[in-house]
């Protein structure tokens, strides 16, 4: 079998990959590069799910790329205005050609004597293995097992005579209309599904374990309304970009350094939005600190609005068993239930399960440390696209891409063939001898605490650290040295 040799392979075609592949195409097109995807779409997360309501939690105007405005009235946007994006993006940037599909990436392997990365897999259409070589890899993968989702142990599970729809393999026939619905879970899945299967069910219970911090604000942003009217499109985008991302890092800083605050803001919200009825200190009232665990936002106050019309109810309990006919709670309470939602999250999945060598070694993913929260020590050549998980995700990702394509310009001008982030190596190795490591993700959620010795980790000092904030990655990414006294160069 012929390797194929190509400057640059990104894998994955969702957001950050057709970021990353448009990035490339604009700044080096010099550089030779595929897009290896293993589904047969692109849009990754989503085209993939399709339950009702998928919709992004963060507005589109941060979410969206720098380089492209988003042109739709309403920014905080359902999945196939997502989608719809995602694919005019990838067409107008010549990307048809360029994303091979079902390509199911399994190993890719860097060969010092080469100088380059041998990436293999299987295609899904036709089985048949395929590999290709190239000087720098980027994943773009996230961080999720987009195959299945979490599912804890549930007594009686089996006993269960209704129908069991997993929002992650959501099925296309479904038919809820006038069904008695229990949704499980509390995180930004069971709190957009819920009024969106509230339209049509008879019924529906949210059933949490514990509560999670909420937020409303509106599906359309009338300032930005008006700046689309009044102002150039290029620049209303990036004046509304900006404004909006100046917003979520002041939320996200005040949440941190006054959390009663923030927490008496979200009460007295939940407080007006569900009316005199729900008890909001029972339901939305979690008992850690707003930003331990991601933040949900619902547009135009859905959540609350169904609530408070009684069109759904929520419940705080621990289900005890699943029952022939619904769930049987710790407190003795029953919910009787025609289908059952289990939206109880995501298991973390580092590449998508793709494995690393190094000269034909495994590469232990929990021993890496992330360099500008993009690279690793001691892995050549190689950079994976991740977001905020406290802002939106593609802030990080354009200026993640920005970067990758000034370093490769670099290589380019200087007649370097490796790139490599290395504490051992680098000419301020004495600053890191006594780094610490602590977990890439500063989160407390459940789905990052059982990943924890599965991800790669972070270190205390810069630029070791992920600093997960968007202003001082401007300076320290896209700004930054390339030549820092970190990097290391052949």
């Amino acid at each position: 079998m012929d390797t194929e040799l190509l400057d640059v392979v990104i894998i994955g075609a969702g957001v950050s990959g057709i970021g990353a592949a448009c990035h490339l195409t604009m700044k080096n097109p010099n550089h030779s590069f595929a897009v290896l995807e293993g589904r047969h779409v692109m849009g990754g997360t989503w085209d993939l799910f399709r339950y009702p309501g998928v919709r992004s939690d963060s507005d589109m105007y941060t979410f969206g790329y720098s380089f492209r405005p988003w042109k739709e009235r309403k920014d905080i946007a359902d999945a196939k205005d997502i989608l719809k994006y995602l694919t005019e993006t990838a067409a107008d940037y010549g990307l048809d050609d360029k994303i091979r599909y079902q390509h199911r990436t399994t190993k890719a392997d860097w060969n010092s004597a080469e100088k380059r990365w041998t990436i293999s897999g299987q295609r899904e259409d036709t089985n048949e293995p395929f590999s290709i070589a190239c000087r720098f890899l980027i994943t773009c993968t996230g961080y999720y097992n987009y195959d299945n989702g979490y599912l804890p142990e549930f007594a009686g599970y089996d006993d269960y005579q209704g129908i069991i729809a997993h929002p992650q393999h959501w099925p296309e026939d479904l038919d809820y209309s006038g069904k008695k619905i229990a949704v499980i879970g509390s995180g930004a899945t069971a709190i957009t599904l819920v009024p969106s299967l509230a339209k049509k069910a008879e019924h529906v219970t949210m059933v949490q374990r514990s509560p999670t911090y909420v937020f409303s604000r509106p599906a359309i942003d009338a300032i930005a309304v008006w700046a689309n009217c009044w102002l150039p499109r290029t620049f209303a985008y990036k004046l509304i970009r900006v404004k909006n991302a100046l917003i979520q890092r002041y939320s996200y800083s005040l949440a941190r350094r006054r959390p009663e605050k923030i927490r008496a803001t979200f009460r007295d919200m939940a407080l007006q939005g569900v009316g005199p009825d729900v008890d909001v200190d029972v339901h939305f009232n979690p008992d850690y600190n707003p930003w331990d665990q991601r933040v949900c936002l619902i547009p135009d106050g859905d959540l609350f609005r169904v609530l408070r019309e009684g069109s759904a109810s929520i419940v705080t309990d621990h289900i005890e068993r699943f029952t022939p006919n619904g769930l049987s709670l710790k407190s003795g309470d029953k919910i009787a239930a025609d289908i059952i939602v289990p939206a109880t999250g995501l298991n973390v999945e580092y590449l998508s399960g793709m494995k690393l060598f190094l000269d034909g070694e495994q590469v232990n993913a929990s021993e890496q440390l992330s360099y500008r929260g993009m690279m690793f020590n001691n892995l050549p050549n190689i950079a994976a696209v991740i977001g905020y998980t406290n802002a939106s995700w593609t802030l990080k990702v354009d200026l993640t891409c920005d970067y990758i394509c000034r370093l490769l310009r670099h290589m380019d001008k200087q007649q370097y063939q490796v790139a490599m982030p290395s504490i051992e190596q680098c000419a301020r190795h004495q600053e890191f001898k006594e780094i610490e490591q602590e977990p890439l993700v500063g989160l407390t959620s459940g789905y990052i605490l059982r990943a924890q010795n599965e991800l790669p980790k972070q270190g205390s000092i810069e630029p070791w650290r992920n600093h997960d904030n968007f202003i001082k990655d401007i300076f320290s990414v896209r700004y930054g040295k390339i030549e820092d006294g970190v990097m290391t160069f052949e």
